[in-house]
């Protein structure tokens, strides 16, 4: 799985016109002039349906609907040309099309270099809070997804990446390392190892784990002189370990799935758990499409 990007691949961001949105449209909007890229604003038209069986559907005003739509895109323009303003000029280009979030956005990813969405997270309730959409998309989407909170975070803070030895591991730092050098900040790599189903000494497996580290990394310095590197590599679970350093972290960034995947997972088991866990902005690292 391959990392590059064609220049061309837009940002996509889904906006609804909410307070939730708005600040996924920002943490959007100034990803795409960090990497100048184009951004494409998204609004789903979905009419509900919430009526039972041997009753008539409600009538609709599709027109309306629609009206409201291209509205909700426009003034998420407006926005994201203000918010983008400090660090470059963006191309932004907007749609508002029939269809549930879920499979507008879905379908929108397969040629996106990045969909961002935003979640319910509200503190300690986030596991509960994390809404039906960015749950989906963070399984299902078919480029890197973001999920930004509404909580406020440091911008001299570290990014964070978990490290395990996976094509997916080796995506995410790969993006992490992207991401720590646009934004001046240094990168924590987190590695954690557990003991279950191992027969040898601690220490030969805390050694062994901080060379997988290593050989994770290796090449990386050169590329990037300019991010300083923390490791932490530790015997622990990983979901735990990446929750532990990444409490005040601007970004986290993790594969979709590790070493115990396999290529036709939705979600790895640490992914999510760091996915319900955590109310820092977070990208997981998904295959991506072939366009």
């Amino acid at each position: 799985m391959s990392t590059s990007r064609n220049p061309n691949q837009p940002v996509v961001v889904g906006v609804d016109g909410s307070e939730q949105s708005r600040i996924a449209l920002r943490w959007a909007a100034e990803y795409a002039a960090h990497h100048r890229a184009p951004l494409q604003l998204v609004y789903a038209i979905a009419a509900p349906v919430d009526y039972g069986p041997g009753l008539v559907a409600p009538i609709f005003d599709y027109e309306a609907l629609h009206h409201h739509g291209e509205s909700v895109v426009a003034a998420a323009a407006a926005q994201a040309a203000e918010f983008s303003a400090p660090i470059g000029e963006i191309t932004t280009t907007t749609t508002a099309v029939d269809g549930s979030a879920v499979a507008v956005l879905r379908e929108h990813s397969r040629s996106a270099r990045l969909l961002v969405v935003g979640s319910r997270g509200l503190g300690a309730l986030r596991r509960t809070l994390l809404g039906s959409v960015s749950s989906s998309l963070a399984r299902h989407a078919e480029c890197p997804v973001a999920v930004i909170p509404e909580t406020e975070f440091d911008a001299d803070a570290p990014v964070v990446v978990g490290v395990d030895g996976s094509p997916c591991s080796a995506d995410a730092i790969a993006i992490a390392f992207d991401e720590a050098s646009r934004r001046g900040s240094r990168l924590v790599a987190v590695h954690a190892w557990s003991e279950f189903y191992r027969y040898e000494a601690r220490t030969t497996m805390q050694v062994e784990a901080e060379a997988l580290v290593s050989e994770s990394l290796a090449g990386y310095a050169e590329k990037y002189p300019e991010v300083s590197v923390d490791r932490i590599v530790v015997e622990d679970r990983p979901s735990r370990a990446l929750l532990a350093a990444a409490t005040d972290a601007q970004l986290i960034v993790v594969g979709s799935h590790g070493r115990g995947g396999f290529a036709g997972m939705t979600l790895g088991s640490v992914a999510q758990a760091v996915l319900h866990g955590t109310d820092r902005p977070l990208i997981i690292a998904r295959p991506q499409a072939e366009i």
